[in-house]
Order: C-alpha cells, then structure tokens, then sequence
C-alpha cells in the first residue's frame, strides 16, 4: 500500500498546481481586456435607457393604445434588458479578478481540477470545468 503525500503535494489535484505566473499575466490582460469591453457596453446600454426614458416622456403614457407607445415599451425593455447583462457581466468579471488575486483562478468550484485554458480563453469569468458546467448536466439543474 502506497503513502499519501503530506503537505501541499496532498491537496494537489491529480492534474496539477494551478497555471504560474505566465499565465496569471495572461489572465488579467484578458480579464482587464473583457472588463474595458463591458465598460463600454455598460454605458452605451445606460445611455440608451436614459434616451428611451426622455422619449418615452415625450409621448402620450397609455403604451397600450398609442402605437408609438407599445414601441417605446418594447424598446426600454430591450434596453433594461442590456443593461441588466452588462451589469450581471461586470459582477462576474470583478468575481474573476478577485479570483485571480486570491490564485484561485482556473480551479474548478466543482471538482478542483484545472479549467482548461481553451475554455477561459473562450469564457474568462468559468468558474467550472466543461464536466462540471450546469450546461451539461440539464437534467441536474432541473432536480431530476
């Protein structure tokens, strides 16, 4: 019977330490990069309910019979709705960076295992591995 390892070798999981320095780097430039990206899309997205709300005044307030109303309607939901997105996206982002400062980046919140870098690069703020996703697993998130 073989001895497990003590220390720091013991909570190694069986693919590794996590990614060194090289990649941290890489890491915060991409989330630095994705941050800036929803920054902007945060404020255009705040600009346009802001715009859609001073339209909205300028029409009558019964959308459901002014035609032009049901548009606007639509419109601000639209908008809210991106809104909503960009925000919940930078929440997600500032959890990644916390993340990487705490070397915590990369490591599956499932198993422990690495998160494939294809899979960050393809989604920086993955807090799971591909074998751990709720996406594939449906008929768990459903409680079955």
């Amino acid at each position: 019977m073989s001895e497990r390892p003590s220390g720091p070798a013991a909570s190694t999981p069986p693919d590794g330490p996590p990614a060194g320095a090289g990649s941290d780097q890489a890491a915060r430039a991409l989330l630095t990069a994705e941050r800036a990206a929803v920054v902007t899309r945060l404020a255009a997205a705040e600009d346009d309910v802001r715009r859609i709300i001073g339209a909205g005044q300028d029409v009558a307030t019964d959308d459901e019979h002014d035609p032009e109303g049901i548009g606007l309607a639509l419109e601000r939901a639209h908008a809210v709705a991106a809104l909503e997105r960009a925000r919940d996206q930078l929440a997600r982002l500032q959890d990644a960076q916390d993340r990487l400062a705490r070397g915590d980046y990369g490591r599956c919140s499932g198993c422990g295992r690495r998160i494939p870098a294809e899979r960050l690069q393809a989604l920086p703020t993955a807090t799971t591995c591909t074998a751990c996703s709720p996406v594939r697993r449906p008929a768990a998130r459903r409680g079955r």
